[in-house]
């Protein structure tokens, strides 16, 4: 009897294991094997299809910035993950950056306004792209982009639009400025005016 009951307790105890495990490994993600072991749809690979794809993508890159959010799950996962820093790549590109770009302007003025753009593509000279990519650690992910068109060296035209003020990036990365909202509007103290000493005749 005592044998039976030893074994019986160590495969009790390896069962209760092994499940932990499982649903560990479960919510945490890392069983995503599923997904990756379906076959995978099929791709268009005419010239017509591609063009259309990439068409697409563009706009809807150039659409504005568009920010998705993690999900529950991921939130309350967050918990258990080590720390994870927020990682900003490109160039990010204000609303008010952009209201100040007009056709017309040279690529120094462009340069000046937007800065130096990421992309600068061989084939196509007279286009430049500032994509922006910003993950949160939070799992929140932004991702922008601004292309801006030239010809004959001066801006013929530009898409990117709905972008983030100054003020929401700000916000976004550092969290809401309590100062601006908690006190109230204080003006500017006026410097004390000194008299001069008249001077004796």
């Amino acid at each position: 009897m005592p044998v039976k009951q030893a074994v019986f307790h160590r495969f009790s105890a390896k069962a209760a294991l092994a499940a932990g495990l499982a649903c560990t490994l479960t919510l945490s993600g890392c069983a995503s094997w599923r997904n990756q072991t379906r076959p995978a749809p099929p791709v268009a690979t005419d010239a017509a299809a591609s063009a259309s794809d990439a068409e697409k993508s563009a706009a809807i890159a150039n659409a504005g910035a568009q920010t998705v959010q993690a999900s529950r799950l991921q939130r309350f996962l967050w918990i258990f993950s080590p720390y994870r820093p927020d990682i900003q790549q490109g160039n990010f590109v204000s609303q008010e950056m952009l209201n100040q770009l007009k056709a017309g302007q040279t690529r120094d003025q462009v340069r000046f306004l937007l800065g130096s753009p990421l992309l600068m593509d061989a084939f196509h000279g007279d286009r430049w792209d500032y994509p922006f990519y910003l993950a949160r650690g939070n799992g929140e992910l932004t991702t922008s982009r601004v292309t801006v068109f030239f010809k004959d060296d001066v801006v013929e035209r530009f898409e990117g639009g709905n972008l983030p003020s100054e003020r929401e990036y700000i916000d976004r990365i550092a969290g809401p400025s309590k100062g601006s909202k908690d006190h109230p509007e204080r003006r500017p103290v006026e410097p004390a005016k000194v008299n001069a000493p008249a001077t004796q005749q």
